[in-house]
């Protein structure tokens, strides 16, 4: 977790108690032992994916961490699955125990903790990384008794909402600057493009479309009030390999998907977007790699940091499963 260099000297929040502070210096996590355990137990990665309800991609590189920061091999992977190595069966057994005194630690300091309201007023970004909805979606299932309330604002209206108590969490795309928020980088993803799919076949080289390739065509972006600080790197980075970035103030519209895509089929534009694409893509558009991949799109999880919310702490720990390392594969991919 990114922490603020003055947190030391502040009341510790809920969240702290919980443990899902101190991510940064232990690798251990239980998210990690969880994945590993679900692996070695379920044999393959897909099977332990689907018992964790997880991407497999993401439980993948969970184990994969956790090997490289122990600096040994724990499963050996086949075409047949995955099998536990002498050092892997020795992590099992203590994995294991360690979770159970994990969950024994949890119910205990939980127990005493009185701030639950049994509603997340959650402020979100235009797009989310699609590991990010599947934390979501498994915190509304583990905890059926809290309603999580989406708001879709700009950066400075989400921090505002949170100082004001009307947001309990966000999710943006730039980290806030002071001591007043305790926050997390839960996404971090190599973003393609979306464009035409007769200018894709056009403009594809064998390692994906080149930027400096799309020069002279429109960006498809958001109002740079939704978050100065990531619009300003995206602008920058066009700038750089000669791409006019025009004026965004029609952005909104864009947010609309039928919109974007009808600017998108006539050929005359693009938009960035992750290969995890959420909306249906018409036959029209492809999604195409981006060589060297020169745009990264971070996500930082943001909440007050004298928060007490028992619900925000439960949904803070389930970012633990959200690689923040994320690699693309393919070049260009159309609507399946």
């Amino acid at each position: 977790m990114v922490r603020n260099s003055a947190s030391a000297r502040r009341p510790v929040g809920i969240v702290d108690r919980i443990g899902a502070a101190g991510r940064s210096h232990a690798f251990l996590t239980p998210a990690r032992l969880e994945a590993f355990i679900a692996a070695a137990e379920e044999g393959t990665f897909s099977a332990a994916a689907r018992r964790l309800d997880v991407s497999q991609p993401a439980l993948s590189q969970t184990v994969t961490a956790l090997e490289r920061q122990l600096g040994v091999q724990l499963l050996v992977r086949s075409s047949a699955g995955v099998r536990t190595t002498e050092a892997g069966v020795t992590l099992l057994a203590e994995a294991r125990a360690i979770l159970v005194r994990h969950d024994q630690m949890v119910r205990t300091v939980t127990a005493a903790a009185t701030d639950s309201t049994g509603v997340i007023q959650l402020g979100i970004p235009g797009e989310l990384a699609y590991d990010l909805l599947r934390v979501v979606s498994r915190f509304a299932a583990e905890h059926p008794g809290t309603r999580v309330i989406p708001r879709h604002l700009p950066m400075a209206a989400q921090l505002a909402s949170l100082r004001r108590g009307d947001l309990d969490v966000s999710f943006m795309r730039e980290h806030p600057a002071g001591t007043e928020f305790d926050t997390t980088l839960v996404a971090q993803e190599n973003l393609g493009i979306l464009l035409a799919s007769n200018l894709a076949a056009q403009l594809a080289c064998s390692d994906g479309i080149h930027l400096n390739a799309l020069a002279g065509l429109q960006w498809i972006g958001f109002p740079r009030a939704d978050s100065p600080a990531w619009y300003d790197e995206l602008a920058a980075t066009l700038s750089s390999h000669g791409i006019d970035t025009g004026d965004q103030a029609d952005g909104e519209n864009f947010l609309i998907p039928s919109v974007g895509f009808t600017a998108l089929s006539a050929g005359q534009a693009f938009a960035f977007a992750s290969q995890e694409w959420a909306h249906l893509i018409p036959e029209t558009v492809v999604w195409c790699r981006l060589a060297g991949y020169p745009v990264v799109r971070r996500t930082w999880a943001v909440w007050p940091a004298e928060c007490r919310n028992l619900d925000v702490a439960h949904l803070i720990v389930g970012f633990e499963w959200c690689p923040t390392d994320s690699s693309l594969a393919g070049t260009c991919k159309g609507a399946q």
